[in-house]
C-alpha cells in the first residue's frame, strides 16, 4: 500500500491510497475521508483494529454467502463519541477544529463519500440538497449532555 503525505500549515494530510485520506493535525487524527467508489474485493475495513468505530466495505458476487454468525459480550469503555457521516445525495463541507477552535481544515464530501470524525470539533455545510447516513457510537445523553457547541464563527 503506497502513502502519499502532504504538509500544510501544520496540518498532515496522508493518502494511504486512491480512497483514504487521513487528516492529522498535531500528531492527532482527527478525521479519515473514504471515497466508495472503488472498493476492494471482499470484507476490506478501512479503520484499524484499535478504533473504536470499526468501518468497512463489503464487495462480493451474488450467491455468495457469508458465515452465519453472532457477536461476543466484551466491556468496550468508550469516553468520546466518534462519528460516520456517509453522503448518500447531494455534496456537503466539514470543517474541521481543535476543541479550543483553532480552524484545521475544510474536507468536501460528496455523493459514495464518508467521513469519520475520530476527535475534536466538526461542523457540517449543506452545499447542494443531501441525503445523509450519520452513524455514532452510543448510548447517547441527549444534545445539553452528549455535546459541547462552540462559536467557531465569532458571531
Amino acid at each position: 500500500m503506497m502513502e502519499f503525505k502532504l504538509l500544510w500549515i501544520g496540518i498532515l494530510i496522508t493518502m494511504v491510497n486512491q480512497n483514504i485520506k487521513n487528516i492529522i493535525f498535531k500528531d492527532i487524527l482527527y478525521s479519515s475521508v473514504f471515497d466508495l467508489k472503488n472498493t476492494n474485493e471482499g470484507l476490506d475495513f478501512f479503520t484499524s483494529d484499535d478504533s473504536f468505530l470499526q468501518v468497512g466495505t463489503w464487495n462480493y458476487k451474488k450467491g455468495k454467502i457469508l458465515d452465519a454468525h453472532y457477536h461476543n459480550t466484551f466491556e468496550r469503555k468508550s469516553y468520546l463519541t466518534q462519528e460516520v457521516v456517509l453522503v448518500i445525495e447531494g455534496s456537503i463541507v466539514c470543517n474541521l477544529y481543535t476543541t479550543e477552535g483553532e480552524f484545521i481544515t475544510s474536507e468536501e464530501i460528496n455523493k459514495g463519500q464518508l467521513i469519520i470524525q475520530y476527535q475534536g470539533v466538526h461542523e457540517y455545510e449543506i452545499k447542494k440538497d443531501s441525503k445523509v447516513l450519520e452513524i455514532k457510537n452510543g448510548p447517547y445523553f441527549g444534545p445539553e449532555k452528549d455535546r459541547t457547541r462552540i462559536n467557531v464563527r465569532n458571531d
